[in-house]
């Protein structure tokens, strides 16, 4: 629930669903709502940043 307002954000942006509708999430399996949040963890959006942060650029000098 820490997360909630950048999955919430995430779902508008990317699905156009509204989850502070009322009543949404009640009319709406778990299954329906899993669904969309591993396709947020998969796409280009805040909540895959926050725990799929990139992987740093490597520094490593090239060989001679």
């Amino acid at each position: 629930m820490e997360q909630w307002p950048l999955v919430e954000a995430d779902m508008h942006e990317v699905y156009g669903i509204d989850l502070s509708e009322p009543l949404l999430l009640r009319q709406r399996s778990w299954r329906w709502f899993r669904i969309r949040l591993w396709g947020l963890l998969s796409a280009e959006s805040r909540i895959s940043r926050r725990f799929q942060p990139p992987e740093p650029k490597s520094s490593r000098t090239p060989r001679r």
